[in-house]
This record gives structure tokens, sequence and C-alpha cells, in this order.
């Protein structure tokens, strides 16, 4: 199978996109946290089209992309915490999970047939253009296999999907490289349903009060609850302060140990911002090493390192108790 040519994002390949949209085919495009495989929402056939590429488990929901809160409004039932948190974040990489509008036609398939929605307005360019474009709202996970590392660039998307994509829209490697997060104000109280990109603290500023945080037997209502995601091929050990002999190494901050096979450091002065961003594709590179083993070190559990271990524990999560950490 030849791999579909990825296109560069320019204004006649977003129009070629966004008439594939519109004729119920799937594409790949960039968003500021990791490319999505978008399909138009309000077609349940395009929507399946996703679920089968991805292998996704069908009860698993997907975010709905917009260009901003006028728009969120024809989908679902906006109340006042909704528009503080949307002025506050949008566009970027916040996913906010409301009371679906009654007779809004988007597709059961998007919602896993819950009376939730979740919806984002995403900041990177090429998605608002195609947004724009198609004037549809555009439901996309992460352009990857289900359960497997989320794509940063266009390549990772080739290597994952190949020509299940009508097209790949390359607009370079994704600035923050973590999902959105992902707050439910569909109940009585905020709930943080997923780490990712905007810091817990910063919503929780501008609340004005705390997130509840959703429980490990919750209900799945957005993406990116599954105990099991995010996941290279070989297994990972977390907290590690010293490698194994063959080990490939995740390494963050200035002392590294040594005696890995080999060593990506996220960020080798500690930035959680840019550890962010590097994160999915160092294990990408770590998955392809041949190593038998991708030990991790400790990364601090503050700001966006909470988005961060949250992945790496997901990813983890299949390694048998006795080895996902090692906190000597």
């Amino acid at each position: 199978m030849s791999t579909m040519p990825i296109m560069p994002a320019t204004p006649e390949s977003i129009r070629e996109a966004a008439r594939a949209l519109a004729r119920g085919e799937i594409v790949a495009f960039p968003t500021e946290t990791v490319y999505g495989l978008g399909a138009n929402a309000l077609d349940g056939s395009a929507v399946a089209k996703i679920f089968a590429a991805k292998e996704r488990p069908r009860f698993n929901p997907l975010i709905v992309h917009v260009p901003g809160l006028a728009e969120a409004g024809a989908f679902a039932v906006i109340g006042e915490t909704a528009r503080t948190l949307a002025e506050a974040f949008w566009p970027g990489p916040l996913s906010l999970v409301l009371n679906k509008r009654a007779g809004s036609g988007i597709a059961d398939l998007v919602t896993a047939g819950l009376e939730t929605i979740a919806l984002r307005a995403p900041a990177h360019a090429v998605a608002r253009a195609l947004l724009a474009e198609t004037r549809l709202p555009i439901a996309a996970p992460s352009a990857n296999r289900s359960g497997r590392v989320s794509p940063t660039t266009a390549a990772h998307v080739a290597s994952e999907l190949g020509e299940v994509p009508a097209m790949i829209l390359d607009g370079g490697p994704c600035k923050l490289g973590l999902e959105s997060t992902v707050v439910s104000i569909a109940g009585a109280v905020p709930v943080l349903l997923r780490p990712g990109a905007t810091p817990r603290e910063d919503i929780e500023r501008v609340l004005g009060q705390s997130l509840v945080l959703a429980k490990p037997d919750d209900a799945i209502t957005s993406p990116g609850q599954l105990a099991t995601h995010y996941a290279p091929s070989t297994p990972l050990r977390l907290n590690v302060r010293r490698p194994e002999i063959g080990d490939a190494l995740l390494a963050f901050g200035k002392d590294v140990p040594e005696g890995a096979r080999i060593t990506i450091n996220l960020s080798h002065v500690g930035d959680l911002h840019e550890a962010a961003a590097n994160l999915f594709a160092a294990l990408r590179e770590l998955d392809a090493s041949g190593a038998t083993t991708i030990a991790v070190m400790p990364i601090p559990d503050r700001g966006l390192g909470e988005a961060i271990n949250d992945r790496l524990n997901r990813a983890a999560c299949s390694v048998p108790a006795s080895r996902a950490s090692d906190r000597s």
C-alpha cells in the first residue's frame, strides 16, 4: 500500500481538504496540540470512517472542533461557566464537555450516544482556516491508531495511517505536543476529565474554585479516559533514577544518569513546556530504537507535568506492577 502524499498546508490544499470533508472523507490536519483525524461531525457515515481508521472503541466519544463560542452554541447549551472558560481559553487547548443541544444534528457516533458533547476551538492557523473553509463542525481525535502514541508531525500520521486519510495537511510540528485539557461542566460542579495542555491551576484561577478530579472508574464521557492509552509498543518503567543496561532512557533535566542504550532528554533545563512539546516524538523515537524497555526519569507533577505524567501512566499501565516503577 502506498503512502498518501503529505500536502503542505496552503490555501489551495486547505480548500481541497474542505471539499473532501464535505463529501464525507476524512482528513488529517495540525492543531496546536497534536495532529487530528477529522470528519464532518454531522455525517455519521464519515465519522464511522474515523473509528474504522483508528480501530477505536465506539463507546469512546470524540471532540468536535468549532471556530469559537458562537458556533459552539449551535451544538451545546452554553451557561455562565462555559462562557467564562471559553472567553479565557479559546481558541486554545481546552475542551469543554457540555450538555448537547436538542436537534443539534451532531451524529450520535460522535457523542457515543450520550447527552453531552465535547467541544474545542483550536488555535492553530491551519485548523482555523479549515474550519472557516468548511463551515462545518469537525470531529477530530488524534490521527493515530487507537491507544498508540499521538502524532505531532505529518510524518507521524503517515507512518500510522498511510493512505487512509484523503489528505494529510502538513502544518509543521505541533507547538504544544499534548492533547487538550478536558473539563466537564455538564453537571453541578466542574470536573477535570483529562489533564492536558492547559494547566489545571490556570483553569482553577479563572473559575475561582478547585476542579473535581474524575475517578478512574467513572463512566467515559470524553476522550483520554481509557486506562491504556498513548502507548508505544515498548514497555515503560516510570520514575527511574538508574537505567539498566539496554534501556532506552526518556530523561528530564540536567542530572541524567549514564548507562542507557539511547537517551532523549525532554528538556535539558527542566522546562515542562518544552518537555510537553517533545514528549510524543521522543516516545516514538525511543520505541523505534530496539530497546526492550523505555525507562522514564521522574517528572515533576505540577503544571504541565500533571498532563505529562497522566500520559506516561496510561502508556505504562499494561506493564506489570513490579516493573512499572523504580524509585531506587
